[in-house]
Formats: C-alpha cells, structure tokens, sequence
C-alpha cells in the first residue's frame, strides 16, 4: 500500500505544480508589458543564475540573508536529522523528517516576505513624500530618492540599500529602483520604477509624478483594505472548512485510536484513507487558490 500512497502523493504535487506553472504562463500584467516595451533598445545585464538563485532570492526578500553561504551545515543537520528518524520510527520518521523541515521553511519565508513587504509598502509613501519634498527644495531626482531612503524607517530603508549600493557602483536610478521592484515583485514598486524610468528617458515634473503615484499607493491600500473587511467571512469559512476534517481526525485518534487505526490494517481502509487524504489536498489547494484571488 506504500507504493499507491506514494504515487499518489506525487501525482497531486505534479498537478499542482502543473495548474500553477499553466497560470503563470496565462498571466501577464500590463506593467509588464509597458516594461517590456521601455526596455526595447536597452542594453540588458548579463545575470549568471546558479541553481541556488531561487533560494538566496526567497532569503534575500524575507530578510534573512544569504542561506547558501551556510547552506552545508544546514543539509549536513538536515541528513543528520533524517537518519535518526529512520533509526527511531523507521522509513515513517524519516520521511516526515524529509518532508516536514522543507515545508515549515517554505511557510516561514513566505509568511516573513509577505509580512515584511506589507510594512515596506506601507512606508513607501512615506518615502515618496520626503522625495517630493527635496525635489521642491531643489534638489535632483537622485539625491531626492537617495536622501529619503536614508530618512526612512526599517525595514524599507534596509531593503532599499540596494538601490544606494547600485546607484555607488555606478547604475542608474531608475535601473536600480527597477531591480529592487523585481527583486519584491510587488505592483506598487514597479510604478515607482516605472515613474522613475519615464522621467529619466523622456524627463518631465518628477514631483508631481510622485506626488500622484503617492496617491495611487494610498488608494490601493484603502481599496485592499475594504475588500479584506468584506471577505473577512468568506477567508474564515475557508479555513473552518480546511481545517474541520483535520480536527475530527485528530479528535478520532484521541478519543477513539482504534477506530481510523484499524482502517489501515485493511486493503480497502487503506484505499479510503489514500483517497481522503488526496481529497482533503486537493480541496486545500482550491481553498487557498480562492483566497489567493480575493
């Protein structure tokens, strides 16, 4: 029965990852496409990826540094961890142990990044303002945007120093700004890219353009505010209904071990509990993906 739970299990993970790949590939923003069309001409930056760019850029965004400048020790305790769990519960132990670090790390960098990047956009207008302040009292673009990231709070100002460090080593500001918004990949940032980009290639009043995506930032928040006070229902029953079969299990095993444990001593108890918890997954994912798009 190992084997048909296993490929099971791999098979939903392939179609998730297949359902996730296929959006992607459908979803294209229009700042995207206005990016594209700027850059067109352009002299593009030569970026050598490794197989560990994913890794150091998911880091790299929640604020925790580089992993791989580490990363031996963590898989040597990894491999550590997973052969003590064959020693001690068997082939059960060490795949949780192979499973469960990977998926706690993934939910924690995710949780961390979304967290940090809310309070980031929260103090961009901040920012912005300060800049268009500058510029009033006549300063240039540069030394505008520079000066207010140095002015700033944590943890914009800590993100942000990789503008200050391209924009030293010679990059110009709107390609630094333009790095930092992909770096994040957050709509808000790639405005102020955007903006930035416009008035370096065909020039214009820098401070009404900030003034106006101050606006802009402000508005969203306000509107995305609103929609979370509305779908606040809908987000709770979403996860009531994820989290319920779940819970009875866990009651069952509690209250009753013998009632779901003798399930597994049988072929078609086994195959009902396979099937269960594929259901429960694949439910899991459709839940999340509602709330992904609310």
């Amino acid at each position: 029965m190992l084997k048909p739970l296993l490929l099971i299990l791999v098979c939903l993970t392939l179609l998730g990852v297949s359902v996730r790949l296929f959006y992607n590939g459908l979803r294209q923003s229009g700042t995207e496409r206005i990016l594209g069309r700027l850059n067109q001409g352009q002299p593009q930056r030569v970026v050598q990826k490794t197989s560990w760019t994913g890794l150091d850029r998911a880091f790299l965004r929640a604020g925790l540094g580089r992993p791989t400048e580490r990363l031996g020790a963590w898989l040597a305790f990894w491999s550590l961890a997973v052969l003590m769990g064959l020693a001690v519960g068997g082939w059960v132990g060490a795949l949780l142990l192979l499973l469960i670090p990977p998926l706690v790390m993934r939910l924690y960098v995710g949780w961390r990044y979304q967290r940090r990047l809310t309070r980031m956009i929260e103090q961009l207008p901040s920012l912005l303002d300060h800049a268009v302040r500058s510029l009033k009292a006549g300063r240039t673009l540069a030394d505008a945007v520079l000066g207010a990231i140095d002015a700033v709070e944590d943890p914009l100002k800590n993100a942000m120093g990789r503008v200050q460090r391209n924009v030293q080593l010679g990059v110009s500001l709107a390609d630094a700004v333009s790095d930092f918004a992909e770096l994040y990949e957050k709509d808000e940032l790639r405005l102020f890219a955007l903006g930035l980009k416009v008035n370096h290639r065909y020039g214009g009043n820098a401070s009404e353009v900030l003034e106006n995506l101050i606006k802009v930032i402000r508005e969203r928040e306000q509107a995305a505010r609103q929609l979370k006070a509305m779908t606040g229902e809908t987000r709770v029953t979403a996860v009531v209904l994820a989290l319920l079969p779940v819970t009875l299990a866990g009651y069952f095993l509690i209250s009753n071990p013998t009632y779901l444990l003798a399930m597994w001593d049988t072929h078609s108890g086994q195959t009902m509990l396979a099937t269960a918890f594929g259901l429960q997954a694949v439910g899991c994912l459709a839940l999340w993906r509602m709330l992904r798009s609310l």
